[in-house]
């Protein structure tokens, strides 16, 4: 009898793909199914894999393959009904970010895992990547209050922009990617968050009435430390400051820029260029009898840090070790809620004019 944990694998597009990669290479995971509404993508990465049986339909597959692990990479809309069914099933559950449409699916979700006594890890990819874990951590050398500026524009077209229209009709882009960011500034702070306030503007009659393709939330934090969160989606979009990771702090602030040290200036479609870093710039802002700076800045160089299917496979190491130490992930999973609560909070910001109080 194997030993490996059979996993089923839920939509096979970017994610669904990397992560099925993930699965793929490692001894302790065997997949037992690809599910995907669309027979090319699924089709394409059976056979990218070697011939995995793959599905049309999430209950059929679940009742086919009875897998002792699920992974859903599909759109957010799918993300509740698909764990919820999953863990009724007796599966542990890895999920893409967010959680759920609503902070209530979300909690529904952590609080069944947790009456199953199964595993549930989030795609926090930001989590496992030994980059960004360095950048947090240097954070916390600035002294309080943080000043944090972050934002991920991307100019889409083609199938891209096909795919953000399919995400904007459910999520706007300060909600399905700042959930990333969010979870870093209440990383970087340690602090709790009181009030959000957002803008956003509709830039495309290709985008629903309701919904809008740009969006900037601010949020406060009981430190002292506030933050901001831009994010854009579509072919109007700028490439120049598509990338900006910045934090001040009293003692200085950190960044990160590219190889050479200036900002960031990838291609903003590429998957892969939304996690790089390059090198973190850090400098001090304490001064001479002069007035001068006292130390030169400083680079932290980044090299050899893992791409976007590396960093997959990181994230699928955390979720076989979480299962197979039964480690706890109470912490894990509020933080999960807590970064949906916040930018859910900005998005009713946008639609009220008004500052959400938390």
């Amino acid at each position: 009898m194997s030993s490996k944990l059979k996993v089923l694998v839920v939509g096979c597009g970017n994610m669904g793909t990397s992560h099925a990669r993930a699965y793929h290479q490692m001894e302790d995971f065997e997949i037992v199914g690809l599910v995907s509404r669309t027979p090319a993508s699924r089709l394409r990465l059976s056979q990218e894999l070697g011939g995995y049986p793959d599905f049309g339909d999430f209950d059929t597959a679940l009742a086919a393959t009875q897998p002792d692990a699920v992974s859903i990479n599909t759109y957010p809309e799918t993300h509740a009904e698909y764990a919820v069914k999953s863990l009724k099933a007796g599966a542990h559950v890895f999920i893409e970010k967010p959680l759920a449409n609503t902070v209530e699916e979300a909690q529904e979700i952590v609080d069944m895992a947790v009456a199953k006594g199964k595993k549930l890890v989030i795609g926090y990819i930001l989590r496992v990547h030994p980059a960004w874990t360095k950048f947090i951590d240097v954070t916390k050398t600035l002294g309080k209050p943080l000043v944090m500026r972050m934002n991920l524009n991307q100019q889409s077209s083609g199938d891209m922009w096909g795919t953000h229209k399919q995400l904007m009709k459910t999520m706007s882009p300060i909600v399905d990617c700042g959930v990333h960011y969010v979870d870093v500034m209440c990383q970087m702070t340690e602090a709790n968050p009181i009030s959000v306030s957002a803008i956003g503007a509709r830039l495309s009659n290709e985008v629903a009435k309701d919904m809008y393709n740009y969006g900037h939330l601010q949020v406060t934090f009981d430190d002292g430390s506030i933050g901001w969160y831009e994010a854009g989606w579509g072919p109007m979009m700028s490439e120049t400051a598509f990338f900006v990771k910045d934090v001040i702090g009293p003692k200085g602030c950190v960044s990160i820029v590219d190889s050479t040290g200036n900002e960031r200036s990838d291609d903003s479609s590429d998957i892969d260029s939304h996690t790089k870093t390059g090198a973190l710039k850090l400098h001090h802002s304490s001064l001479d009898q002069n007035g001068n700076f006292q130390k030169a800045d400083e680079y932290i160089s980044t090299a050899g840090e893992p791409d976007h299917d590396g960093l997959c496979y990181l994230e699928q190491a955390y979720f076989l070790k979480s299962i197979q130490q039964n480690l706890d992930l109470t912490q894990h999973m509020s933080d999960a809620v807590n970064s949906l609560r916040i930018v859910l909070a900005a998005d009713e910001s946008y639609k009220t004019g008004q500052t959400v109080k938390l």
